[in-house]
């Protein structure tokens, strides 16, 4: 019992210290992203609906091997003549396709072209999932922030209530202040309180989309005093017209309608087969009549007409040979089809005309990230500045309160005031990272990782 005690309380110790670690789990956003992703459960269909593509790609293969197939028949015959039979066929047929214009191999490179789509489609759906946890990551900062600032302007207001109330009983107050005062600190209040029950909401769905037990620690931090690296302009559209997924994926598009258009102008081509078949049969067991053949068939189809044309020769055990010769004509079996060749030429044509359009989005792109990073950056420190003169109007305030030249009502707005422009700058902040990550996306770069193609810093 003892032998048996030691192990369990040694997994019991690693399962909470296993534990201990999700809960303690730090994430910056990077982090977070993967955690979404590996929280997708559409994503894991898509991953697995992709893979059963590619086994069914490789299985393709079997189209350039030879059709083999057994074939078992009882042939009875009951005549009122001559004497009946019953005739038992055992079979083998093979049939090996010789030639097919490229047909065969052009299928499987548009399959080969519609996996790829599925790829970067799938990364498609990776990048989403990745952007909506990221939005919730920066909201839950700023809501943070946002509930820090009004929790210390609260204790501020309270306080000022407090010597209100002093002063009212001294004498130096009419209740009237009181009463504005005490409006003050209780819309201050369920202002508070609305700020908190909306950041519960925010982590309540954070935990959720990445598939935790609990809100994990958040590395990630909005610094107002923070000024990014700009990088340059050519650099990102260097990097845009080379990595963006978007481009990527029209890429593979355009390989996919090439494919179609090859396969749609090679119908014409004819398809030579070579065919085999060995039977043995008898009336009774054991079976003693044997028989071969052996021939080739040629068919052509087309929107215009479909003919076919075949022989074969064969040997019957002992004495018998055979051949045989046949050919046939189908005409107008589908002349809608012969538009089909001009159908895919048109949409390469389209795709292409797309590719060059977004050739030309991008590198406009590329230029208004810049600019966009650039102009956030810009109202960040506007911002700050805003909050620097606020931080001195208010000490301002405090001594205007000394000299009687306002009241603590007064004051107590002007608290609230400099509160504002805080969040104001915090929001500023958040804007400054949604920026960046643009930029990020449009490059292909994993959420923080900015700074990796250079820059520089901002006067």
């Amino acid at each position: 019992m003892k032998n048996f005690c030691v192990p369990a309380l040694s997994l019991l110790i690693l399962y909470s210290a296993a534990a201990q670690d999700k809960q303690n789990l730090s994430l910056n956003f990077e982090e977070a992203g993967r955690l979404a992703v590996a929280a997708s459960a559409e994503l894991k269909y898509y991953r697995a609906q992709r893979a059963l593509r590619e086994g069914a790609w490789v299985l393709s293969l079997r189209a350039f091997l030879p059709q083999v197939s057994f074939s078992v028949s009882e042939d009875e015959r009951l005549s009122l003549i001559s004497s009946d039979s019953f005739i038992k066929t055992y079979s083998i047929n093979m049939e090996q396709l010789l030639f097919d214009g490229g047909r065969t191999r052009t299928q499987r490179n548009m399959e080969r072209a519609e996996l790829a789509l599925l790829a970067d489609e799938l990364k498609w759906n990776e990048s989403a999932i990745i952007e909506t946890a990221l939005s919730v990551y920066r909201q839950i900062l700023s809501s943070r922030m946002i509930v820090a600032i009004r929790t210390e302007a609260l204790v501020s207001l309270r306080e000022q209530h407090r010597i209100l109330k002093e002063e009212l009983a001294l004498g130096m107050v009419i209740p009237l202040d009181l009463v504005q005062a005490e409006i003050t600190v209780r819309e201050a209040e369920l202002e508070l309180e609305f700020m908190k029950l909306q950041l519960e909401e925010q982590e309540e769905q954070f935990v959720d989309f990445l598939g935790l037990e609990a809100m994990p620690e958040l590395s990630e931090q909005a610094d107002i005093y923070r000024s990014p690296a700009i990088p340059d302009t050519e650099t990102v559209r260097r990097l845009a017209l080379s990595r963006n997924p978007g481009l990527s994926k029209l890429t593979h598009s355009i390989l996919q309608k090439e494919t179609e258009a090859k396969y749609a102008s090679r119908t014409w081509i004819p398809t030579l087969k070579a065919m085999g078949t060995y039977s043995i049969s008898g009336q009774r067991y054991p079976l003693n009549r044997q028989s071969w053949t052996m021939g080739f068939s040629l068919s052509f189809a087309s929107p215009w007409f479909n003919a076919g044309a075949g022989g074969n020769l064969g040997w019957e055990h002992p004495y018998d040979k055979t051949a045989r010769v046949q050919s046939s004509v189908s005409p107008l079996p589908d002349p809608a089809s012969g538009l089909r060749s001009k159908q895919a030429s048109l949409a390469l044509a389209l795709e292409r005309e797309n590719y060059q359009l977004a050739l030309e989005r991008l590198e406009r792109e590329a230029a208004l990230g810049i600019n966009s990073l650039r102009l956030s950056e810009q109202r960040r420190a506007v911002a700050v500045e805003s909050l620097k003169l606020g931080a001195e109007k208010y000490r301002l305030s405090e001594v205007l309160l000394s000299l009687g030249r306002i009241t603590r009502v007064e004051l107590m707005e002007e608290r609230l005031q400099y509160a504002k422009k805080e969040a104001a700058a915090v929001e500023a902040a958040i804007a400054l990272l949604e920026a960046e990550r643009s930029l990020e996306r449009l490059v292909d770069l994993p959420p923080g990782n900015l700074e990796r193609i250079g820059g520089r810093k901002e006067q």
